[in-house]
């Protein structure tokens, strides 16, 4: 039987996601802006709720092409909030209207978002040797830094805590616990 991190529950979605997805390192921009996305919506709920929700969030918001959302209008936005399939909050969908075009305008002034958001590890992954659950912070100096920096542009459901929980996600970080088979297998 494989170890997984303790966040990790018995969920067949929960542990093919941590199994393959959670920590590997991404550098393609579509797929670090849906999870910018994605961690936004988490803000307040459990990940699981997210991800249960995944599928349905890249069908109507057009796969995460940030060029489409961001010409999202008025209409499209009531639209999506009256969509049970998504979390239905005002605020986030606003969000990432607006967070599309700021994305859109990180990609024309540095030539791509992953040269941009990548700077805040040094351009690579940082790897960590966490023994438990409880011994991963919340956030880091790192994610203070990225926080700021995106909040200064203008971007929205983006505080330290979710700029962490982002930088696992796209393997910015391997937080995957030193008892866990991940950990080795992302080195």
């Amino acid at each position: 039987m494989k170890h997984r991190c303790q966040w990790c529950t018995e969920d067949e979605l929960y542990q093919q996601y941590h199994d393959t997805e959670w920590g590997v390192a991404s550098y393609n921009d579509q797929h670090l802006f849906e999870m910018l996305i994605l961690e936004g919506a988490q803000a307040g709920l459990s990940w699981i709720t997210v991800l249960r929700k995944r599928a349905h969030y890249q069908q109507v918001f057009d796969h995460f092409d940030a060029q489409k959302i961001a010409q999202y209008d008025d209409q499209k936005i009531a639209q999506l909030l009256q969509d049970p399939g998504i979390i239905r909050n005002r605020l986030k969908v606003n969000s990432t209207v607006s967070n599309a075009r700021l994305f859109l305008e990180i990609q024309a002034n540095y030539g791509s978002f992953s040269d941009y958001i990548w700077q805040f590890t040094g351009d690579q992954p940082k790897v960590n040797h966490w023994k438990t659950l409880a011994d991963i912070p919340n956030s880091t100096k790192e994610s203070d830094q990225m926080s700021k920096a995106l909040k200064k542009k203008g971007f929205k459901f983006i505080g330290s805590t979710i700029c962490y929980a982002y930088m696992q996600a796209v393997g910015m970080v391997n937080d995957h616990t030193t008892d866990c088979f991940r950990h080795q297998e992302l080195l």
